[in-house]
């Protein structure tokens, strides 16, 4: 089950939107071991592309290491779908490489944003509810106040 925050799922969504029709990523840093998203940093994809994503390189070690610094990990990596649902495809989940995080989907081909979250380890794809903190409401699919 994913914890967040109401404001960083906007963030996402406002993220998806403004990258649309190319898909939109980032990450939510948390203290290490917390379980806590907390940090909504928003990054650039370096394909700008409406079908895939990929962090740019040079970001990346730039917000990695700002996380280690930090005592910090990614607590959720996030991205858009601009034409199909949230739901991880082939590549998402052949890249996914932090089997301690929750990898959230935005699916901006609709006018209401569909959020949905998954743990990705080894391949195997297993969906969770997304539970909204800090005045709570009801209108993400999947998602409990």
């Amino acid at each position: 089950m994913l914890s967040i925050r109401r404001d960083l799922i906007d963030q996402m969504i406002a993220h998806a939107r403004a990258d649309h029709p190319d898909e939109a990523c980032g990450i939510v840093a948390g203290p290490e071991g917390s379980d806590r998203p907390e940090r909504f940093v928003a990054m650039i994809n370096a394909e700008r592309s409406p079908t895939f994503y990929r962090f740019d390189s040079g970001e990346q070690l730039r917000v990695w290491r700002s996380m280690e610094g930090a005592d910090e990990e990614p607590v959720v990596i996030y991205h858009s779908h601009t034409a199909t649902e949230a739901y991880p495809s082939r590549t998402d989940i052949s890249y996914a490489s932090e089997p301690g995080a929750h990898y959230v989907l935005i699916s901006t081909r609709d006018h209401d944003a569909e959020v949905r979250s998954y743990r990705i380890v080894d391949g195997v794809v297993d969906e969770e509810d997304i539970v909204i903190a800090e005045g709570a409401d009801t209108d993400i699919p999947g998602a409990h106040p």
